[in-house]
Formats: C-alpha cells, sequence, structure tokens
C-alpha cells in the first residue's frame, strides 16, 4: 500500500485532499499542528472524520519541528508529499507578519529538507493567486506576472516558489505548485467571507462588504480543487525541454523538474452575485454594511487554466450557485441551525 503525506490535514482544504486521497485507496499520514488560528474544534471535527479509516494515521506537530518532521518522513517513507500546511489569511498578516514567516518559509523549508532527505516521486504544494498582486492582464497566467504581491500572505507564497525551485534545481526534486483561486466549499474557514457571510446572515446580522462590493472572484469549489491536486500529483514534475533561458517561463525550468499550475474555475464572478447566491441558499436576505477597500485586498482575479486542462484533461466547472448551496446546506446541518 502506497503512502503519502498530506501536510495541513485538519484544515480546510487538506482534509478534503485527506478523504480523496483514502477514498482512492491510499495510506495516508496527515501532519497537522492543529493550530489555534481559527476554532480548534473545527479542526478536531474534521480529524476525527478521517481517523474514521484504518489507512489514516495523524501526526500532531508543527512544521518549524524540523526533527520531528525528517523522523516522521524517515519512518513513513511516503511516496508523494502534499504540502498545504500554511498561515492564511491576507488581513492577519498585517498584524501578526510573524506567524507567517514561521509557517510558510521556515515550514515550508523543513518540507523540502524533508524530500531532499528522502526522496520522493513527487512534492505537491499549495501555492495562491494572491501572488498575482497587482497584476492586471487577465486571464491571470503562470507564464507572466506574480511578482507583484501586496500581501505578506502572498510574500511568503511567492517565496516559496522560489524556493521550491532552487531545491529542485540542486536536488532534482519533482516539485510542482499550485496557486488556488478563492476555494470555498464545506467546512471552510471560519474567517472566509462564505462562511461569515452564512452565519451573519443566518443570525440577521450584517455583512461587511469591501470596496463597496465593486471586486470580482474566480470562486473556485473545494472538490475541483481536490481533483486538480490529486491528478497533478499523479503527473511528477519534469524539465522543460523548450525553455529559454534568454526568455525563461516562470512556469517550468530548463534545470529543473518544476511547474507552477493555476487551479481556479475560470468563470469570475462580481462579489455582489457571491452575496446574492449566498442569500438565495440562506433563503433570506443580507443586511448590507458597505466598506472601503482593505489594504492587501487584490481587486479582481481569472484564472487562466490551460495548462491544468491540457495536463490533466480536467477542467473546474461547479457553479457557484451549486458550490454556495452545498456550503449553506452543511453548515446548517453542522451547527444544527
Amino acid at each position: 500500500m502506497r503512502t503519502v503525506l498530506v501536510t495541513g490535514s485538519a484544515g480546510f482544504i487538506g482534509f478534503h485532499v485527506c478523504q480523496r486521497l483514502l477514498a482512492d485507496g491510499w495510506r495516508v499520514v496527515g501532519l497537522d499542528s492543529v493550530s489555534p488560528y481559527y476554532d480548534p474544534e473545527l479542526k478536531e471535527a474534521r480529524v476525527a472524520i478521517l481517523r474514521g479509516s484504518n489507512r489514516f494515521q495523524e501526526a500532531r506537530m508543527s512544521l518549524e519541528d524540523r526533527e520531528a518532521v525528517l523522523a516522521l518522513v524517515e519512518r513513513e517513507a511516503p511516496s508523494r508529499i502534499i504540502h498545504l500546511a500554511a498561515q492564511p489569511g491576507v488581513r492577519y498578516s498585517l498584524t501578526e507578519p510573524q506567524a507567517y514567516v514561521d509557517a510558510n518559509v521556515t515550514g515550508f523549508l523543513t518540507v523540502l529538507e524533508a524530500a531532499r532527505a528522502f526522496p520522493v516521486e513527487h512534492l505537491v504544494y499549495a501555492s495562491t493567486s494572491s501572488v498575482y498582486g497587482l497584476d492586471g492582464a487577465m486571464p491571470l497566467s503562470p507564464h507572466r506576472g506574480g511578482n507583484h504581491p501586496i500581501s505578506l500572505y502572498a510574500a511568503t507564497k511567492k517565496a516559496n516558489e522560489a524556493m521550491a525551485h532552487s531545491y529542485s534545481h540542486l536536488f532534482k526534486i519533482p516539485v510542482t505548485g499550485l496557486r488556488f483561486f478563492t476555494v470555498y466549499g464545506p467546512w471552510a474557514r471560519p474567517d472566509m467571507a462564505l462562511y461569515r457571510f452564512t452565519r451573519a446572515i443566518l443570525a440577521g446580522e450584517p455583512i461587511d462588504i469591501y470596496n463597496n462590493g465593486q471586486m470580482v472572484r474566480d470562486f473556485t469549489y473545494v472538490d475541483d480543487i481536490v481533483e486538480g491536486i490529486v491528478r497533478i500529483a499523479d503527473r511528477p514534475a519534469a524539465e522543460d525541454p523548450d525553455w529559454q533561458p534568454l526568455d525563461p517561463d516562470p512556469a517550468s525550468s530548463g534545470g529543473a523538474p518544476y511547474r507552477l499550475y493555476n487551479i481556479g474555475n475560470s468563470q469570475p464572478v462580481e462579489l455582489m452575485s457571491y452575496v446574492e447566491a449566498i442569500e438565495e441558499a440562506c433563503g433570506r436576505k443580507a443586511i448590507r454594511n458597505y466598506m472601503p477597500l482593505q489594504p492587501g485586498d487584490v481587486l479582481s482575479t481569472w484564472a487562466d487554466v490551460e495548462d491544468l486542462i491540457e495536463v490533466t484533461g480536467f477542467r473546474p466547472q461547479t457553479s457557484v450557485r451549486d458550490g454556495v448551496k452545498a456550503f449553506v446546506d452543511w453548515y446548517r446541518a453542522h451547527y444544527n441551525v
């Protein structure tokens, strides 16, 4: 039975990835520190579900604990690592920057060192659409841009991409970064807009809508993200034989088995249309409190996913209406609302 190490297994996306891998027959080692960034009870509820499989093994530790992580990887000998652990959130990075350097930079270094010391067939890690920052050429493509992030969270993820390339080049580790676009769905984090809006609407409380609602997002349902991760994990990165050092493609490399992909719905939606979908699913109107644009927020995102489609044959396509309804149904059931 083949083993995969998933970091961030108690997190929103990591939980869903573990469920999918277990369903596919993998033995899953789930690493998570269960940090108190948001309600640990939600993380514990996810882990409790994963423990229902005899092919899931929990490893509760911090990625900053280098020796413990290296010992775990040596002992479990995973054939793949899917690295999803991170300190998320744009606004929190304005007040707690050190948490992002510790978890996202130091933690990722530990993962790279583990893959160096105990080679794996593929290391797949989460990046983010936030790295595009000030880029305005839509749709956003990994073949250009991504050099002007406007939050420390995005900057640490951009650093991950550079770190991954250097380790891939030096030690020939097949490594693929995935830039996720505004992921949503059941078991989402409480700090995410969909969770906050749903909770407030059902409680009859106002919701804060930033930039007066004048924003566009490429909302991507979590099952589509998971499908993309699993399919890419099956295709280890390789050196690009057509890569040109005088005209370097940032999404691949001629000297390293390294790739970058977007995973997004590629159907950008106006924020107010998203709010209306939540209202419809909740069966009531929101009390809207319009606010100015917040520091670190980008105005619009739209994923170019042609590479993902070409390599995997998969195109994310869950509609916002269907995805939002699935979340609200989960929220009502989980919290007995």
